[in-house]
Formats: C-alpha cells, structure tokens, sequence
C-alpha cells in the first residue's frame, strides 16, 4: 500500500491533521517541538461519490472506499540532516513514504509557539527544502564512490545510476523542485528504489484559522505560498486542521451543517485526501456486486492482470479476461446488465492498461 508521509516544522498542525485525516486520535499534539518521536501510521477511506451512486444501483450488503496510508512523521528543524533534532531518525521515516505532504503554519497566534520565533511560510518552506537537499546531497555522495568503480567494471545498473544522479544533482544542489521530464523512462523506474528525498512528489497544506476557510485568499501567508507552489508546480490544499479535528468528531449531518456555517462546500480533509491520492498517482477501479461494491486504487499504467492481483496473486497469476464497463456506461445503463445488453461491456486481455473509474470483473482459472 502506498504511503503519504505528513511532514513540516515542529507546531504547524501535523499531528491534529493527522487525527482529523484519520479520526483516530492516534498522535499525541501538544505545544512543545517533538511530540511526535515514532511515525504514526493510519488508514485513510478515499471519499469517492461514485460510490454512492453505484450503492444506488447495485443495493449491495456493504460499499468498502479505496484507502491508502498516511503517516505522520515527527517536526524537521534546521540541522536535521546533520542530525540535530533527532534528524537522521525523521529523515529516514520520510525516506519510506512515496510522497510528501508538507504542512505549512499560515497563520499567527501568540499562544502557539514556532520553532523560528515568528511565522514566515517561505522560510519554513525553504528549511525543509534544504534539509531534505542536503541529505540527498549526502546520500549521493556516499553512492557514487561505489557507483563509480562498478561503472568501470561494466556495471550496466551503475551507470544508470550515476546518469540519474548527474542529471538530478543541478536541482537538489540548488534546491530546486527536480524536472523529472528529464529522465527515460527506464531511470524513472528505477528512481524510487534510489529513496532520494528531493523528488517525492509533494503538496502544500496550508494550515489556516477558521475564519479564514471562507475566503483564504485574503490570507498574505496563503498567498506567498501559493505563488511558490506555482512556480515549483505544486499544488496547495487550504485547511484548519483545528476545525478538521472538530469535524471529525461530528456525525454526517452535523458536520454538514457546521461546514454551512463556515462558509464552505467541502471538507479540507477530503480536499487533502484526494489531493494526495492524486499526487501518488493512484486511480480507482470498482467491483460492483450483491455482496458489496468496492473501489480498488491501483497506479496510474497498471494492466489489467496487475490490478487483478490487487484483489488476489491467483487473479494476476491464473488472469484470463477482463468484463469492463466504463462507470459512466454502468451509470447511464443503471444496471450490469442492461449494459451487456447495450453491448457496452468489453471483453480485455493482458495488455489492456486499465482507466479510472473502470468497473470489473475479472475472469480467471488457477
């Protein structure tokens, strides 16, 4: 399963966040740097309307969301990639996310400290950037003098790995948000393997009062981060992790009616969770029956076989053919069968890449 690690400063919001995202209160919070020492770990249900309009039609005894993992990784300071603050330990748990959600602190408040003594999103953006910079910088280092005497020894899988180092150093080097498009397509596969911090793939969560959900453009902090996210290309989601945790304690029709008061259409924590389900490149595909429906994710470029396997290896491993009916037919249709009958479901082998919002069922023998 793939992970979204929550990181930022010590006192941004991580940890309510993190209980908001998983309505667990699992993460000690508290007004003090390092609260957080051992990563928290939760599950996190995708909130998918399609679901509910594929409950509709199918009346299923249970409908079961796509779900992924986010971790909660302790507050970096400056230093931490020379080891201050327990940095080496924070460093490594980031090392074992596939993607990053950094949380900014976009507003003031006097009763909360701040690592830095003042609220700065830029600085607090850059600290972390150069402290992740520099721990590549350490990393490849250390690689590439091994790297280079099995290069000389014709080591084809070297080589490869000093070209993706050669090309991605100008970047972390400069702390800069790295240009994959640069690299084959063969060194990006291999790239996640390399456990570069640098090129995760990261989102700005900027942590706002309530008041200022309604309109967080009025907000000179959302605003200057927003314009480094568009120049690093990075999207930012606007949230309150503090309404978030009160949220979370809500049942449907409350919160409904809170967010109303509030001003806003929207959860920020389903906001997030999309928005990191997006940025790990995951899509979803569904399994409609009596017995429940469920949305399975699956990253982007997997074949049919492959996401089979996702349910069960005897799927992958005995795959014959794939019925698919795209969920727009399947809604339109309103039923499986109608949609046969319209000759809307199709019949996909091995090499057929399955899309977003696909609805399967996959034919096998073991």
């Amino acid at each position: 399963m793939l992970k979204a690690g929550i990181v930022g400063l010590p006192n941004v919001g991580k940890s309510t966040l993190f209980n908001a995202l998983t309505a667990s209160y699992q993460a000690e919070s508290a007004n003090y740097p390092f609260c957080t020492i051992e990563p928290n770990v939760g599950i996190v249900k995708v909130p998918d309307a399609r679901l509910e309009k594929l409950r509709n039609l199918v009346n299923p005894q249970q409908v079961l969301p796509a779900a992924f993992e986010f971790v909660d990784i302790a507050g970096l300071v400056r230093g931490a990639s020379k080891g201050e603050g327990l940095g080496n330990q924070f460093l490594s748990h980031i090392r074992e996310v596939d993607a990053v959600v950094h949380v900014v602190r976009c507003f003031d408040d006097e009763n909360i400290t701040h690592v830095d003594g003042g609220i700065d999103p830029l600085r607090d953006v850059e600290t972390i950037h150069i402290e992740l910079a520099m721990a590549d910088q350490s990393s490849i280092s250390k690689r590439l003098e091994r790297l280079q005497k099995q290069k000389k020894q014709g080591d084809k899988r070297a080589q490869m790995e000093c070209d993706i180092f050669e090309k991605l150093s100008p970047y972390i080097d400069e702390v800069k948000a790295c240009d994959l498009n640069i690299l084959s397509d063969e060194e990006k596969e291999i790239l996640p393997q390399l456990q570069l911090l640098s090129v995760k793939p990261m989102l700005y969560a900027a942590n706002v009062k309530e008041e200022e959900l309604a309109d967080p453009d009025k907000n000179k902090y959302v605003t200057a981060l927003k314009a480094k996210a568009q120049e690093e290309g990075r999207p930012v989601v606007v949230i309150s992790a503090q309404i978030e945790a009160e949220l979370s304690a809500l049942d449907a029709e409350e919160r409904a009616s809170y967010l109303e008061s509030l001003g806003v259409e929207d959860s920020g924590v389903n906001k997030l969770i999309r928005a990191a389900f997006d940025l790990l490149g995951l899509k979803t595909y569904f399994t409609a029956g009596e017995k429940e429906v469920r949305a399975w994710p699956f990253e982007a470029g997997y074949t049919a076989p492959k996401c089979a396997g996702i349910i069960h290896s005897d799927f992958e491993r005995g795959f014959i053919k794939a019925e698919v009916i795209g969920y727009d037919d399947y809604v339109l249709s309103g039923s499986e069968k109608t949609a046969k009958e319209k000759g809307l479901m199709r019949l996909e082998g091995k090499e057929y890449v399955m899309k977003d919002g696909d609805v399967v069922h996959f034919r096998f023998n073991v």
